[in-house]
């Protein structure tokens, strides 16, 4: 489980294909190794992903994950570049207070362009997909998960806005305009979403 608020900024270090898909291994993240262990996961852009190997220091602290090639069709992870950065999010533990949204980072399969435009005190960010739009924009509402400020469930299609601590400290908002983004709505948005759909169509007796 993860909160999907953004902990580090990391580097691409090293990006190495296989014919299964490829090891991505991430650098600059050391503030963010201290507890960590081979098998943990780690959030990437927002993608859950398993750690291979790491080293606390070296190169500013880096870990490796593996990606399959059904993760690099899912997400926009394949589209990565030596020296860009990433979000970083650790898996949330149970013993503090998680301060977001309850979220299993599995990137839904939709693949979104985001159109930009600067505000004085924010970015407004529009969200436009490429195929199952629709079934996603339903699970979002105004002021909801992921913090939209307007839906349009007609052209599946959200909005949000990024205030500017998030713009300096997240990947979103340097962005380009039709740039793909990985999204997952809140998770009890999803089983809501589910239960309601088996209860018209009469199978939530």
């Amino acid at each position: 489980m993860f909160t999907g608020l953004i902990e580090h900024l990391g580097t691409v270090l090293s990006i190495v294909r296989d014919e299964g898909g490829c090891t991505l291994t991430i650098g600059d993240c050391g503030a963010i190794l201290g507890d960590c262990h081979v098998g943990d996961s780690i959030a990437v852009d927002g993608a859950c992903l398993t750690v291979t190997g790491f080293d606390k220091v070296e190169r500013g602290g880096w870990f490796s994950v593996w990606l399959a090639n059904e993760t690099l069709a899912r997400t926009d992870l394949g589209e990565r570049r030596e020296g860009e950065e990433v979000n970083l999010e650790r898996a949330m533990g149970a013993d503090g207070r998680f301060g977001g949204h309850f979220v299993q980072v599995s990137v839904w399969k939709w693949r979104w362009a985001w159109l930009m435009c600067a505000g004085a005190r924010g970015r407004d960010c529009d969200g436009g997909g490429e195929g199952g739009g629709r079934g996603l924009a339903a699970a979002v509402v105004w002021a909801g998960g992921r913090g939209a400020a307007g839906v349009d469930d007609g052209q599946g299609t959200f909005d949000v806005m990024l205030i500017q601590h998030t713009q300096a400290t997240i990947t979103l908002g340097k962005k380009a305009v039709g740039a793909r983004v990985n999204v997952e709505v809140d998770m009890v948005a999803k089983y809501v979403q589910k239960s309601v759909q088996a209860a018209l169509a009469g199978n939530g007796r």
